[in-house]
């Protein structure tokens, strides 16, 4: 990898190829059509120019000319408000602060369970596998009254969840029949352009059911 001095004049974006958390950006990026240079770096050989600008020594990491970001909802916002078109954030501030409400428990609720599904022992795994069974479950009826989750246009909310819904059969979490309106959302976000073009080519070998 050459010098990240070298790419300045271009926006970039390191992301692990199967992090969820670098999907959700990824997605974003993608739908909104903005050209950034997108590097995949493996999380056990991070680049030591990447360790010099980002302070937690992770992967995911925006380098916008002198801007380093390396938190993924700052840095989606970030291209929202730098690229306002399409809006992936309401107008208004009681919406958008319900949007980052979302987000949060999103991040909360769900990311926090993937330690133990990709890496807990059998008990842990069962136990995550349950409660993100019953998270999703319990937020399936919201899919009947909205084409997005609590809006009728797409936003980050929706960037945030679409990663995990990709992955559900891979984490051996099986949804119940009263989930059916949030898997027919699922397909939805799945067939959208800007979905098919945030994959890396790992992620794209994960199966769906």
């Amino acid at each position: 990898m050459s010098a990240l001095a070298n790419r300045r004049s271009v926006m970039s974006f390191y992301s692990d190829p199967v992090d969820p958390v670098g999907h959700c950006v990824r997605l974003c990026i993608a739908e909104k059509d903005i050209n950034v240079e997108v590097y995949y770096v493996d999380p056990d050989n991070v680049p030591e120019d990447i360790i010099g600008l980002n302070p937690y020594n992770s992967v995911l990491t925006l380098v916008d000319r002198d801007l380093v970001l390396y938190e993924a909802r700052i840095i989606m916002e970030y291209m929202d408000e730098r690229f306002p078109h399409p809006p992936l954030m309401p107008v208004d501030p009681v919406s958008r602060a319900t949007n980052r409400q979302l987000g949060f428990r999103i991040m909360k609720d769900l990311y926090g369970l993937i330690d133990d599904l990709e890496n807990g022992k059998e008990a842990e795994k069962k136990n995550a596998q349950k409660i993100m069974r019953d998270h999703l479950t319990a937020i399936a009826p919201a899919f009947e009254s909205f084409e997005f989750f609590m809006s009728d246009d797409f936003s980050l909310v929706d960037c945030s969840l679409a990663p995990i819904l990709w992955r559900l059969e891979s984490y051996g979490v099986s949804l119940p029949a009263q989930a059916k309106p949030l898997l027919k959302y699922a397909k939805k976000l799945f067939d959208r352009e800007g979905f098919q073009a945030s994959l890396s080519e790992a992620e794209r070998e994960f199966s769906q059911s």
